[in-house]
């Protein structure tokens, strides 16, 4: 544990006195959390910057639609010029392959092959184990029920890990937070959206689920529920999309701050303070990257098992005399 401590605290200082080139603070930690076509690889306590540009994928929608301009760094890079469809890689696109490869990897080295072995055996096979139960147990049938939960099950894990993954890489030097970008944390939250959509369907019909969005009222307060009800289905993904999006920047933009005030009160004394307090939130953001992965996945949880409850409700509404066996509809049945 202590050399871990020295190797990070050493890890720390390097990219501090890294950082050091850069007189506009601000500038430069604008520059490492944003999105780009080039990663930069920073050696500490060497002057040289090594950009690995990305190759550029550009499709032209007419004739001489696609306007290449230059970036500091002296490399071509598409306008936004109308008639050009520009699907060039990114730095956080290739930190989600990297983050999808290293999940189907560690799946493929950890997961249970053998189904003839029903205990797994090494630490690693353990935790994946353990990690899989808890989002199937404590996520899934708890927020949706013993009879749907297992269906959504796939899709909750696949979102857990892949955010966890995500959230992870961001904190390896030189790598960078996929999730501290609002379109990756937008497409997520869309695909939560379309199973929610699609789970609400599936319990009550489509004629039950369009019945759910006038609210039981009278037809003449239609026109007013119905925009509130629709409203209401946008706001979930939305809330989705910010938090994680806010949640993984804020941290690394205090972080890359902790370390800036170094320059920006100009006195090497204030390494002394202000390193272990970024050591202490890079700490904190190792807890924070598997908290925000658990809320994500509960919340999508908890939206689909609302949906669910659509057609749930709706056979109770229509059967309220008849006794039959009871069911465990989880706890979003009951919001």
């Amino acid at each position: 544990m202590r050399k871990a401590m020295v190797l990070f605290a050493s890890l720390f200082a390097a990219t501090a006195w890294a950082a050091g080139s850069e007189d506009d603070v601000p500038g430069y930690i604008l520059h490492h959390v944003v999105d780009s076509p080039y990663l930069e690889i920073e050696v500490p306590l060497g002057s040289p910057i090594h950009a690995l540009d990305f190759p550029q994928w550009l499709i032209p929608l007419k004739p001489n639609g696609c306007e290449l301009r230059m970036t500091d760094h002296g490399q071509e890079v598409p306008g936004f010029t109308e008639g050009c469809l520009d699907v060039s890689l990114t730095k956080h696109t290739v930190m989600m392959w990297l983050a999808a490869l290293l999940l189907l990897a560690t799946l493929f080295t950890w997961g249970n092959r053998d189904k003839t072995k029903l205990v797994p055996r090494g630490a690693g096979a353990n935790i994946i184990e353990m990690l899989v139960l808890f989002v199937r147990d404590e996520l899934a049938i708890k927020n949706i029920g013993k009879e749907e939960g297992p269906r959504y099950v796939p899709y909750l894990l696949t979102a857990f890990f892949f955010v966890l993954f995500m959230n992870l890489l961001g904190l390896i030097p030189w790598m960078a937070t996929a999730t501290g970008n609002l379109a990756v944390t937008a497409s997520l939250a869309v695909c939560t959206f379309v199973i929610t959509q699609i789970a609400g369907i599936r319990a009550a019909g489509l004629g039950g689920y369009l019945k759910h969005l006038t609210g039981g009222v009278a037809p003449w307060l239609w026109p007013i529920m119905i925009p509130v009800e629709v409203l209401g289905l946008f706001t979930k993904p939305f809330a989705l999309t910010m938090r994680l999006f806010a949640n993984m920047l804020a941290g690394h933009i205090v972080l890359f701050f902790l370390l800036g005030l170094i320059f920006i009160l100009g006195h090497p004394a204030v390494a002394a303070v202000s390193v272990p307090f970024a050591f202490a939130i890079y700490l904190l953001e190792l807890f924070v990257a598997f908290v925000q992965a658990y809320v994500f996945t509960m919340l999508s949880a908890l939206f689909i098992g609302m949906s669910v409850a659509m057609g749930h409700h709706h056979d109770d509404h229509g059967h309220a005399s008849e006794v039959g066996p009871s069911h465990d509809h989880g706890k979003a049945h009951h919001i």
